[in-house]
């Protein structure tokens, strides 16, 4: 059984999250000890707890301290069993970090699943469903897998109440994927969604982005949400969609921060991306180490790694006999590299 010291790297849920999908993709226990150290409220929360309770259920594992609260964990999966399968969070927590720690064993599963997973859709810290439906799932399509998610509510921080759901068919194994260059410029977009709350704090978000990035005003859109499709809330998403990849940067409206500041924070995130002239984004980078290295190869040029993504290595590496290799590749750019 491996032993997984949960204070490393970020000392976060990430530690979990992917020592969850690659025991159930390779069939090895593991345990967790100092769970969540490096976090001002260590042990499982409650969205944790639900990523755990899933993968429990699709690997018919056996676990000892699931429980909100426990700083010690350990989990023995059985066998992956595919289904239709339903998990709610019941807070604005992640539903967006529940389908990474499931999907990619999903994956590898002998049968089709579907998911319905309840909570938060779009909240800060996560992945918004935006942004796994139209910057993650397409290179993991390219990479074999055949997976439809759709949105069906917005769940925004705090109140959540959203639901996404999610098909997952088989596949007999990914192939690698190498991405060192984001091709041509095709299409930029920016849309302010807007639910419960007065227009014109979308209005305002794209006034920044007009003013800072320049992008013309058939580019920007105000999505008001209809009433009963979400609870109250604000998401400023930026696509920049190139030839070879579609990268996606949100800013999250929160109750005393003006919209200014929720957009200037995207738009010198997204100004780094564009600066750095590489293909991934730092979100992105995350999500694509697991996959790569269950593919067992792969490349990709990014930004500077982001302790969650460096978290992730360290866990990969425990798991699998693949080497992931770093290697800058100028002042803002490094190149990953995967090797079985």
């Amino acid at each position: 059984m491996l032993t997984i010291d949960g204070a490393r790297g970020e000392g976060g849920g990430q530690v979990l999250r992917s020592a969850l999908a690659l025991s159930l993709a390779t069939g090895t226990s593991f345990r967790v000890e100092r769970m969540r150290a490096g976090r001002p409220k260590p042990g499982l929360m409650r969205q944790h707890l639900t990523a755990l309770e899933a993968a429990a259920a699709i690997g018919e594992a056996d676990t000892e301290g699931a429980v909100i609260g426990a700083r010690e964990l350990v989990f023995r999966p059985r066998r992956l069993r595919p289904g239709a399968y339903r998990f709610a969070v019941g807070t604005a927590g992640s539903t967006g970090l529940v389908l990474q720690t499931i999907l990619l064993p999903l994956l590898t599963a002998p049968a089709p699943s579907s998911l319905t997973l309840e909570g938060g859709t779009h909240n800060p810290h996560a992945p918004p469903f935006d942004f796994l439906a139209g910057a993650f799932l397409p290179l993991l399509r390219r990479m074999g897998a055949r997976v439809d998610a759709r949105l069906e509510l917005a769940g925004f921080y705090p109140a959540g109440g959203g639901r996404m759901a999610v098909e997952v068919a088989p596949v007999r194994a990914l192939a690698p994927l190498a991405l060192v260059a984001r091709g041509a410029p095709r299409r930029r977009r920016a849309r302010a969604l807007v639910s419960r709350l007065p227009r014109k704090i979308g209005d305002r978000e794209l006034a920044v982005v007009r003013s800072r990035l320049g992008w013309q005003d058939d580019e920007l859109e105000v999505v008001v949400l209809a009433e009963g499709m979400a609870g109250p809330g604000n998401v400023l998403l930026l696509e920049i969609e190139s030839q070879h990849v579609t990268e996606i940067v949100t800013g999250f409206g929160e109750v005393g921060v003006r919209a200014e500041a929720v957009a200037e924070a995207a738009v010198q995130e997204a100004r780094r991306y564009l600066a750095a002239d590489v293909p991934v984004g730092p979100h992105l980078a995350d999500q694509l180490l697991l996959p790569l290295a269950l593919a067992g190869g792969g490349v990709f040029r990014t930004l500077p790694l982001s302790r969650h993504a460096s978290t992730n290595i360290d866990v990969i590496r425990a798991f699998l006999p693949v080497s992931v290799d770093v290697a800058r590749v100028g002042d803002a750019a490094v190149e990953v590299t995967v090797r079985a």
